[in-house]
Order: structure tokens, then sequence, then C-alpha cells
């Protein structure tokens, strides 16, 4: 088992990326990145957190900042949802988790007394040589995109 920690390097992974390639995280050195797992795209606080993130963009293009948001949703839903809501950022479709597992996100769940396994909504901050600098677990939608930008420009 990989430890994800801040401090350790990021585990690198390759996904198919909602621009038809296949993107490697360690292609992303020397940049920061923000790696987002959410649940599913079009449901609302997915929504909500993908357009706040849009809405920061070029904010977080001038801390040398690249958005990476991850789901278990496939690339033909990616598209729908970038194409709806103008995302300026890659989706990446991890359909059978194996990402959301390795980073400890793929987690069971329970809605209405019903247990099923999903994603917890997470984000990591990567720095530029790497290295995981911060971890959001159990992400609250409402001012998270803020709090992600205050520290990556303060890092």
């Amino acid at each position: 088992m990989v430890e994800i920690a801040v401090g350790v390097p990021a585990p690198d992974f390759t996904l198919p990326a909602s621009d038809g390639n296949h993107v490697r995280l360690s292609d992303f050195r020397g940049k920061n990145v923000v790696l987002y797992f959410y649940p599913k795209d079009m449901t609302p606080g997915c929504t909500q957190q993908a357009c706040d993130f849009r809405d920061a963009h070029a904010p977080f293009e001038q801390v040398d900042a690249v958005i990476l948001g991850i789901s278990p949703d496939p690339i033909k839903r990616h598209e729908k949802f970038i194409e709806k809501h103008q995302l300026p950022f890659l989706l990446l479709a991890d359909e059978h988790h194996e990402i959301c597992e390795l980073y400890g996100v793929w987690k069971e769940k329970s809605m209405y007394g019903k247990k099923f396994w999903g994603v917890e909504r997470t984000t990591f901050l990567i720095d530029k040589e790497g290295n995981i600098a911060q971890i959001y677990a159990k992400v609250k939608v409402k001012g998270h995109v803020e709090a992600v930008l205050r520290d990556v420009t303060s890092s």
C-alpha cells in the first residue's frame, strides 16, 4: 500500500483525459497540480465545485498551477460535463476506480440507510517537485477553491 501523506511523492498514474489523450501525472513536474477527486459529473455539488475551479482558472494559471479532476465517470460523460459548463481544464476517467483506491478516496459511503462504495470528495495539492503539499479530505464545496488557491499562492 502506498502511503499518502503531506511531504511524500504523489503516486504517479496514467489515465484517459477529456481531450482524447492519456495524461500522466509526472508530465506536470515543474508545475503545481491541483488534483481533485469528485463523485460524479452533473450532480449539484460536483457541478458547483467544477464551476468554482473554472471561475478561478486564471488565478491558478498565474501561480503555475494545473487543475485536474478525476471521477469514475467515462470520458463521454466528462465531455458533456465540460461542454455544458465550459470547463477549461482536463477531467480524467478512472472508471475502475484504481487511482481513487491508490489515493485512498474510494470509500464506503451511506445514503438513506444504504451502503455503497464511491469517491469521497478530496483534493491533493502537489508541488512542482511532485510531492504532496496539502490534502483536503471530506471537502465541503463552499469556500474550497479559495482555500486551495490561497495555499498554492503562498507555497
